[in-house]
């Protein structure tokens, strides 16, 4: 079964925390198993997988998780880093699910999503977590290139970036310079993903997302993450690494 598989690269440093598990289960996949039956096979996760089609006719995806546990799943990169999210962190995916379903209950199904909805797909396809200084993350919230990645780089050493988004983790598979997440500040005991697990179920609530307390950084510019960025001037493009928006003419 070919979808892409191949060419995760396990050893790309913004993988290492899914690596032991992903690896494992891809490795079920390219065998002949569905992404239905290596999920389920590597347990973990509070919910099932179930195949697609087993999603009934004008259901709500969310909704249908949140009534019967089960979690429609195709075969492809998309839903197998889904899956791989619900096994690594099942209390936050399970809050963040609870969340959406309120949201339905609340707005119904519209054509276009609210800000707490669309904050929470958001944060589901394309947040990353990070635990750093209070100067890097000053910096990075002002789109302070410069200093972010100049004269605070060394504490990027101090610093964890989480990925979180299963479609930013998607994306990743082909890396290109502008892929950008929506970055969460994450203040867990530890930077266990089992400690962000738990922070972030804790943590996660419609109001606050619907106040969009992310920021927005090129994730291909991690100090350690790319060999490209050692050079200045990767950063000298506007294109990826923008100025804020009161900077802008």
């Amino acid at each position: 079964m070919a979808f892409g598989l191949e060419a995760i690269d396990w050893a790309a440093p913004w993988l290492l925390p899914w690596r032991s598990v992903g690896e494992g289960v891809a490795l079920q996949v390219e065998a002949g198993h569905t992404v239905v039956q290596a999920l389920n096979a590597q347990g973990g996760a509070p919910v099932r997988f179930i195949p697609q089609s087993e999603l009934p006719q004008g259901a709500a995806y969310e909704q249908h998780i949140f009534d019967t546990g089960g979690v429609p799943t195709r075969d492809g990169l998309h839903d197998f880093f889904n899956g791989l999210c619900w096994i690594h962190f099942p209390r936050a995916k399970q809050r963040l699910n609870q969340l959406q379903a309120e949201q339905i209950a609340h707005t119904g199904i519209q054509p276009v999503r609210g800000p707490a909805r669309d904050a929470l797909t958001v944060f589901d396809e394309n947040a990353a977590l990070l635990m750093a200084p209070d100067v890097v993350w000053d910096a990075l919230a002002a789109k302070d290139w410069t200093a972010l990645f100049g004269p605070l780089r060394p504490l990027w050493q101090e610093s964890t970036l989480v990925l979180f988004g299963h479609a930013l983790i998607e994306k990743l598979v082909y890396p290109r310079k502008p892929i950008t997440a929506h970055v969460f500040r994450a203040q867990a005991a530890t930077n266990s993903i089992a400690d962000l697990d738990v922070w972030l179920a804790e943590s996660l609530n419609a109001p606050m997302l619907a106040a969009k307390p992310f920021a927005h950084l090129p994730v291909l510019g991690v100090p350690g993450w790319w060999p490209e960025n050692e050079a200045a001037d990767f950063y000298a493009d506007t294109s990826v690494f923008r100025a804020p928006r009161s900077r802008l003419g």
